[in-house]
């Protein structure tokens, strides 16, 4: 391996350090490098020490080297890409399957004005009494 990182190479390294912006992981070749905590895992992560543990191994992908040497990491991106999942409300079933392009959209947009007046009643609860009067609406 040559001592040179460089960019879109995936390595393995050990966690150093862990921090509440992400955690800092030494590679084999000496260097080491940040991954922050958004390039952690496709899942969110509140915090960093639900996922990673000090000396814990893992493979990361060099993200990029900025001019003062400093390197950012990732671990998400040096896994396998997941499979795309379908939300189960928006998937289709086979009866939709043979609805026209109409019907879907009218569908969909009918799904989603339910949605936002859900979201609207909920807030409206939520903040019932607390709102100053307005005349926006």
């Amino acid at each position: 391996m040559s001592a040179e990182l460089q960019v879109g190479e995936i390595l393995e390294g050990k966690v150093s350090g862990i921090m509440k912006f992400g955690a800092f992981i030494d590679l084999d070749n000496g260097k080491s490098g940040l991954v922050h905590i958004s390039e952690i895992s496709n899942d969110y992560v509140d915090t960093v020490d639900d996922y990673l543990k000090k000396n814990q191994k893992v493979k990361v992908k060099v993200l990029s080297i900025s001019d003062n040497g400093k390197v950012s990491l990732s671990i998400k991106q040096a896994q396998p890409k997941p499979k795309k999942t379908q939300v189960a409300e928006w998937s289709f079933d086979d009866r939709q399957k043979e609805l026209s392009f109409e019907d879907k959209m009218l569908k969909f947009l009918k799904d989603s004005n339910e949605k936002q007046d859900q979201l609207k009643s909920r807030d409206g609860r939520r903040y019932s009494g607390k709102r100053k009067s307005s005349n926006q609406d």
